[in-house]
């Protein structure tokens, strides 16, 4: 790109921090390091249109985990280390929601529900027999039994005639989120520049030589918010997980209300606006999805439409509208990597597939970090 003077003076020109990605991360990161430089220049690159990962692309669940995925957890983490990653996830969710306003993020508490297969029966028994243990858990931060078993009210097919609920659980419009939060970031006067890609790095002593698709400049101080595309730019122990969701036409008087976890959250659904957006299968081929291509396959696309049909809305007649993918970023454990790279350099990655419930408190930890 051939830019001129006022374009490198105004855009490019004594940026004391770059962030990579636009997403909850690195939105949230720059509007809390606003508030502490209130005189620093700030620049967002992004390689999409819009945000590119999945902030965009979530199911807006204001979620922290089912109960199975939290006895699935305790397999391989401590108590103490579990109740610790549920607790960022609850206050992150109260991060965004004071950041934001509930009614710009249309936050709606219907509570939340994991469905059993019939052929899950022995982990159905296994859930309700643990949820007293995890209640008292969990009790600490809620002041209240979170979990409970409730009558299938929805008429669900194929599935144990309890499911388990949530109390707790809310779900959010993605879109008026990340509308609202671009908005925010924009008011402070951060900048965003969109169809940016990040090529390459160097490190000098006095400051960050960011290379994109389209200029070179100098930043005093790098953050890279990427989450599943991190390992493109940098060495780090993330995979990309890619999710594949589809959403309904309008349904005629829908009577299901609230967020859903069925198969140990690797299948999820809600309604939103008279449809029921459906996601995951990522179970159904773990190699093909760890990928950053965003594209659907059949293979998963068939199978959520197949439970569609037959478990959520039998013998009713839905047309599908849209389809499509969002990237995560996953690793070994669960907690986000949030740390100083190096002198000029700073990450926050690794959300988990928790980035609605992280993303803002990640956000904040990053600019509490840098000095």
């Amino acid at each position: 790109m051939n830019l001129s003077y006022w374009e490198h003076k105004e855009w490019l020109q004594n940026i004391d921090f770059t962030i990579i990605g636009s997403g909850i991360v690195g939105l949230s990161t720059a509007v809390f390091l606003k508030k502490r430089f209130p005189k620093a220049k700030i620049l967002i690159l992004e390689k999409g249109i819009l945000p590119q990962g999945a902030s965009t692309k979530n199911a807006g669940f204001a979620c922290f985990g089912s109960l199975s995925e939290l006895l699935e957890d305790l397999k391989s983490h401590s108590e103490d280390e579990v109740l610790s990653l549920l607790k960022n996830r609850v206050d992150g969710l109260q991060m965004l929601r004071q950041m934001l306003g509930d009614e710009a993020l249309d936050y709606t508490s219907y509570g939340g529900y994991e469905l059993f297969l019939k052929k899950d029966n022995e982990l159905f028994t296994t859930c309700v027999e643990k949820m007293k243990d995890i209640n008292a858990m969990l009790s600490p931060v809620f002041k209240s039994d979170v979990f409970s078993v409730v009558s299938n009210t929805f008429h669900f097919e194929g599935i144990q005639s309890q499911y388990l609920f949530n109390q707790f659980e809310a779900q959010i419009d993605t879109g008026k989120m990340m509308h609202a939060l671009i908005q925010k970031t924009q008011k402070l006067g951060i900048t965003i520049l969109n169809s940016i890609t990040v090529d390459s790095f160097v490190e000098k002593t006095n400051a960050v030589q960011v290379k994109t698709n389209h200029f070179e400049y100098n930043s005093s101080k790098l953050i890279i918010t990427t989450n599943g595309f991190t390992s493109q730019l940098i060495p780090q122990n993330i995979k990309p997980a890619r999710a594949q969701v589809l959403i309904t036409k309008p349904i005629q008087d829908l009577h299901i209300k609230g967020t859903f976890h069925l198969d140990c959250g690797y299948y999820y659904f809600r309604n939103i606006d008279n449809r029921i957006l459906f996601g995951g299968g990522r179970n159904l081929d773990f190699d093909g999805e760890t990928t950053t291509t965003m594209i659907t396959t059949p293979k998963i696309q068939d199978k959520l439409e197949h439970l569609l049909r037959t478990v959520i809305l039998p013998n009713q007649n839905v047309e599908i509208d849209r389809r499509w993918t969002g990237i995560m970023g996953v690793g070994p454990q669960k907690t986000p990597i949030i740390k100083q790279h190096s002198n000029r350099v700073v990450l926050g990655v690794r959300m988990g597939g928790m980035g609605v419930a992280l993303g803002a408190a990640v956000g904040k930890k990053i600019a509490d970090i840098i000095t």
